[in-house]
């Protein structure tokens, strides 16, 4: 059975949060390839497979946003952070439900 987030959230969710100025921490798990050919602008990026040895370099504290490409790796990413106390938020559907501006 795949794991399901506690907390999830649209992309037109994200994007009015985004383009209402309110502070968001987008952490962005997909492949450096993936990344480079576009992400949500001031997302943080760490590849899945990194992200056991790096989750330090994320605050605990902060409401983060996880985004891959459709969603699963994203979940598993949440299921990684939330296990070691994070607050992670899946975003649905990931980049291919992402209608908005991209870097």
């Amino acid at each position: 059975m795949a794991f399901k987030p506690e907390k999830e959230i649209t992309s037109a969710e994200l994007a009015t949060r985004i383009k209402r100025g309110e502070p968001v921490n987008v952490l962005d798990v997909r492949e450096p390839l993936e990344w480079a050919e576009g992400h949500i602008p001031g997302a943080k990026h760490i590849p899945l497979g990194q992200l056991p040895e790096r989750h330090a370099e994320l605050d605990p504290q902060e409401e983060l946003i996880v985004v891959c490409r459709s969603g699963g790796r994203s979940s598993l990413a949440c299921e990684l952070l939330g296990e070691r106390g994070y607050n992670v938020v899946n975003l649905l559907g990931g980049m291919m439900a992402w209608q908005d501006e991209v870097e």
